[in-house]
């Protein structure tokens, strides 16, 4: 298999991004070796629960407030118990270290359930663990009566072999804290640009990140601002399609709401006051 025409025209400079629909584990077998510099992703968590019975529950019932008004489509692949995510997270991660040019860095989205099983598949993905990058959404996020609020989600990266100490991206922070704006967000569970744009800086410059669970296009948009190219897949059709309509408003310098396609991602506002 080959990549598409889209695919080769971005590893080629000839294009910015290119949006994949499609399952990850099937589409990351089409790329060539060693192509990409970085690949960041923020992949379903399965999480929402302890039990697998917790974890089947929709989309919409595990990670949306009853209180909240803004109306955005469920997603796939969020129902694998842990054993179960273990086995495929290091599949699709050892798939894209096939594709990962040598020292290319690898981030990954986690939350607290998973954030163990997320080091374990990296590592048996075969890339090197490196550490963890807090993602500290602020005070006003999962608050939680006599406990800790749950208010950090975390990026668990490392690097495909060796990585050079010098690669042109300097010095980068330890930790992200930034407010997840609702009015910002591309998906139910998605980030937004400006949690991503710290993060995309661990690719090298004008570099090509993958990001094999694309979601809203939130990665790709911080990319594109930051002078890298991307190429995404995704499962969902509908969001696929949504991704590419943002990305090509991106390229107009058009805001999402310029473009009636980004209703059902941006979601309606019902009700509330």
């Amino acid at each position: 298999m080959t990549a598409t025409r889209h695919e080769e025209a971005v590893l080629a400079s000839e294009r910015r991004w290119s949006v994949r629909q499609g399952n990850s584990l099937a589409l990351l077998r089409e790329p060539p070796d060693a192509c990409v510099d970085a690949v960041i992703t923020d992949p379903p968590y399965s999480s929402g629960g302890a039990f697998r019975g917790d974890r089947m529950r929709s989309t919409s019932e595990k990670y949306v407030r009853t209180s909240t008004i803004a109306k955005r489509a469920g997603f796939s692949g969020d129902n694998r118990d842990q054993r179960g995510y273990l086995a495929w997270a290091a599949l699709w991660s050892g798939e894209c270290l096939r594709v990962a040019k040598p020292g290319a860095p690898i981030c990954v989205f986690s939350d607290w359930r998973q954030l163990p099983t997320t080091t374990d598949a990296l590592q048996a993905g075969g890339w090197v663990w490196r550490g963890i990058v807090p993602w500290d959404k602020t005070e006003g996020c999962r608050p939680a009566m006599g406990r800790f609020s749950a208010q950090c989600e975390y990026v668990v990266w490392g690097s495909s072999g060796p990585m050079a100490a010098e690669r042109g991206v300097g010095c980068l922070p330890g930790l992200v804290r930034e407010f997840p704006n609702p009015s910002e967000k591309l998906h139910m569970a998605g980030k937004t640009p400006a949690t991503m744009a710290p993060i995309v800086r661990i690719c090298a410059p004008g570099g090509v990140i993958l990001d094999p669970f694309l979601g809203g296009a939130s990665t790709a948009i911080a990319a594109l601002r930051g002078g890298h190219r991307i190429i995404g897949f995704e499962i969902d059709r509908d969001i696929a399609e949504t991704a590419r309509a943002r990305l090509e408003l991106e390229d107009l310098g058009l805001k999402p709401q310029d473009d009636p396609r980004q209703v059902g991602m941006f979601g309606t506002q019902e009700g509330g006051s």
